[in-house]
């Protein structure tokens, strides 16, 4: 049975969740995608969830709103790189161009975005290889590994054997986000918590932090809207 929705204009899907854990009718909103998933005691009827749905439904508007539309990108569209807005043009030849205020992609319209995916992680991977030597550098602990996916609840990690992690969307960030991100994940190799020495090892090899750091708190989430797909 499919999932249900709020009629409107547009209409909102809903994911309907039954928990035996929960007590109430519950509503989140994911800033990640968007999506609006209606948490219910197991055994209260439908009925009941998609009524309080409705009477939250300004909220969810609201909140929807506020977080902005999702963006596919291709021929026209915008999106963030390096913290600035760039548009996607034609492009002419057979490599993509990057300028101040476009990227140009050649080839077959239905190719671009793939083809832009991949040369940012090719970029997001260069940037983050530099970074990480030289904050391993100062720390004085290499890395043994560094891999790039597409994650949605961190922007980076680092294992217990040295191998590190970080989002290709990275790349979409002012570079002294990205080079924070960097330095956070390199301080891990000395420090594998979020201790006052954690952060210690963080400032001193990265300088002061904490604009960076706010800078992902407030805007990292809506650089998933961006659809590379």
């Amino acid at each position: 049975m499919p999932d249900p929705f709020l009629p409107g204009d547009p209409p909102i899907p809903l994911i309907l969740r039954r928990s035996a854990q929960a007590r109430r009718i519950s509503l989140r909103i994911s800033q990640l995608d968007g999506r609006v998933t209606l948490t219910m005691p197991k055994r209260l009827k439908e009925a009941e969830g998609l009524a309080f749905a409705r009477e939250k439904e300004s909220w969810i508007r609201k909140h929807l709103e506020a977080r902005g539309a999702d963006v596919a990108i291709g021929i026209g569209a915008q999106f963030p790189l390096g913290g600035k807005m760039v548009r996607v043009e034609v492009g002419q030849g057979r490599r993509i161009q990057l300028g101040t205020e476009t990227v140009r992609v050649p080839g077959r319209e239905d190719r671009v975005p793939a083809r832009l995916a991949a040369h940012l992680k090719e970029l997001a991977r260069d940037r983050l290889s530099g970074a990480c030597d030289d904050y391993a550098a100062i720390l004085g602990k290499p890395y043994t590994k560094l891999t790039l996916r597409d994650t949605r609840s961190r922007w980076g990690s680092c294992t217990a054997d040295g191998g590190l992690m970080f989002s290709w969307r990275l790349i979409l960030t002012p570079p002294e986000v990205l080079d924070y991100v960097a330095a956070h994940e390199v301080a891990h190799l000395a420090q594998m918590n979020h201790s006052p020495a954690f952060w210690a090892e963080v400032e001193r090899i990265y300088g002061p932090y904490k604009d960076a750091r706010a800078w992902l708190r407030t805007h990292g989430s809506d650089l998933h809207r961006y659809r590379f797909a």
